[in-house]
């Protein structure tokens, strides 16, 4: 299994590897969470809820690239380069995009950007899977439609640990904001929640929680602020659509989903959760 020490150094190993490049990486997924609880935890913050979740397992790093890097794309080639130095193998039908590299646990990346808008009027190709920089350097991303505001907010961290040499190492990592990350992670669920391989979302059903339990006050004032400002997106329409549906009240699949995880806790403050989602993403049925 792989530890989360392990997707420390990985990722460390990585940011050793761009150091000093234009390459500044945001980190999602299940492991930029973990990162976020391990910093709120560390600086005593007031966090939206209390207890927070125990970190799930997972081995993936969750890279998002911005617009930018594709664009212009040699600013792209040290990545590709560390990738492929670092011994990551592609994935059969995703190469390019998804990496993976097998040792005492597999380590998965995962490359991403924003939505395909983003790319419009420029070099770079974009379809649902993936945007490919012109001229290429052997690294495409996967475009994230439901994260129009990735750039927004965000949360430098410097990430402190040892390398895979042992050598010890600090870099800096942005994470994004809870109004993005919630939004990506409620259009997660609403992919998984009949997928059997995914575990019908729970994972992703508990990591909004997380997402919103360890949000500290000027996020929460912060994202109030992204609300109003992209209210009119299509994308945030439809999250506060996915929120009505199944995070509004104690019998939705959302809520069931969370409390099915191995991970839910009974002190979880349910009632509060679901406020505060419905806050950051209401539903206006007219």
């Amino acid at each position: 299994m792989t530890s989360m020490t392990d997707l420390r150094s990985a990722l460390l190993d990585i940011l050793h590897q761009i150091e000093g490049t234009d390459i500044k990486l945001i980190m999602g997924g299940g492991f930029g969470i973990y990162l976020k609880t391990e910093y709120v935890r560390w600086i005593g913050a007031r966090t939206l809820l209390r207890p927070w979740p125990e970190p799930r397992s997972t081995n993936d790093l969750d890279l998002f690239l911005r617009p930018e890097l594709l664009i212009t794309s040699a600013k792209l080639k040290p990545l590709a380069d560390a990738i492929k130095k670092l011994e990551y193998h592609v994935i059969p039908g995703a190469e390019n995009y998804q990496f993976v590299k097998e040792g005492v646990g597999s380590v998965k990346i995962d490359i991403l950007s924003g939505p395909q808008s983003s790319f419009k009027g420029t070099p770079v190709k974009t379809d649902n899977r993936r945007a490919r920089p012109n001229p290429s350097v052997g690294l495409h991303a996967h475009p994230v439609d439901e994260a129009p505001t990735l750039e927004e907010g965000l949360l430098p961290l410097k990430l402190e640990g040892n390398l895979s040499t042992g050598k010890a190492y600090h870099a800096e990592i942005s994470l994004p904001h809870p109004f993005t990350y919630a939004m990506m992670r409620l259009f997660a669920f609403r992919d998984r929640l009949s997928d059997s391989n995914k575990e019908y979302g729970r994972y992703h059903a508990l990591d909004i929680y997380t997402i919103l339990s360890t949000t500290i006050e000027e996020e929460w004032a912060r994202g109030l602020y992204m609300r109003d400002k992209h209210a009119e997106h299509p994308f945030v329409i439809e999250a506060g659509q996915l929120v009505s549906k199944y995070f509004s009240a104690p019998d939705g699949l959302g809520i069931i989903r969370m409390q099915e995880s191995p991970y839910y806790q009974a002190d979880f403050q349910l009632k509060e959760f679901m406020s505060s989602l419905k806050e950051l993403f209401p539903f206006n049925a007219e």
